[in-house]
């Protein structure tokens, strides 16, 4: 099976000469159609750097992103518009991630508006209601406020708006670490299930091993912007090669 994403040798820096930070150094892995494919680290790591080069919200240094045999790091304009309708990100805040002040439904008809998704309103309507359905929400509750719904159903939200555009890749940043944790098990779930249905791969980035276990096909361990492990998840966690995997296992928390 060809590779989805194929990263090689990417490097994000920010800023110039003597204050400039390296945030990903080299980075290279590749993401197969339908895989999870982990990314897991601590805070500060590179990891979230890394998914938003991804995504191109921040534009690579150097290195190169293929993605369906299209390099995609220096990408601009309608092209990058384009490229943007295969590769969504779910962002880790569900409250900053949608704006107060506009109903949920509005939000995700701005992003078909966009990218001219539906003939009319009417369709555009009927794929909210779609896209609700599809993470388990009432469709009605789609022109309700942000304010109105739990933390999980939030993030359901954000899932059902990168979802609008029918991407083939999902880069999930942290998309549990701010829910408690009977609502974590529940938006795995859904992610698991939107793998199955739709044969979504999915970039899940993370700092919390046990979860990376349970969802995710491979991981890569990423240490101070460079990946130092990467395999079979249950191979990683199970026989850590580098000595920094075996202290981030050493740090989760046995019951």
């Amino acid at each position: 099976m060809e590779n989805l994403l194929t990263v090689e040798k990417l490097n994000v820096v920010y800023g110039k000469g003597k204050d400039c930070v390296h945030a990903v150094k080299d980075v290279t892995f590749h993401i197969k159609p339908g895989e999870i494919f982990g990314l897991v680290g601590e805070s500060g790591c590179g990891k979230s750097s890394l998914g938003k080069a991804i995504i191109r919200l921040n534009v690579p240094t150097s290195g190169s992103m293929v993605f369906k045999g299209d390099d995609v790091s220096l990408l601009s304009g309608r092209e990058l518009k384009e490229y943007r309708q295969e590769v969504q990100m779910v962002f880790q805040d569900p409250y900053g991630s949608l704006y107060p002040r506009m109903k949920v439904g509005s939000a995700i008809m701005d992003v078909l508006e966009v990218h001219r998704i539906g003939e009319n309103t009417s369709e555009r309507h009927a794929r909210v209601a779609e896209l609700f359905e599809a993470v388990g929400l009432e469709p009605d509750w789609a022109w309700r406020y942000p304010h109105e719904f739990s933390g999980g159903q939030r993030q359901r939200i954000c899932i059902a708006r990168a979802l609008a555009l029918n991407p083939e890749l999902l880069v999930a940043d942290e998309p549990v670490s701010a829910l408690d944790v009977s609502v974590q098990a529940e938006i795995l779930e859904l992610l698991e299930d939107l793998r199955t249905q739709r044969q979504l791969a999915f970039l899940f980035v993370s700092h919390d091993l046990a979860v990376v276990r349970n969802i995710c096909d491979r991981v890569a361990v990423m240490y101070n912007g460079e990946i130092v492990e990467m395999g079979d998840v249950v191979d990683v966690i199970d026989n850590p090669q580098h000595e920094y995997t075996r202290t981030l296992l050493a740090a989760v928390p046995a019951f």
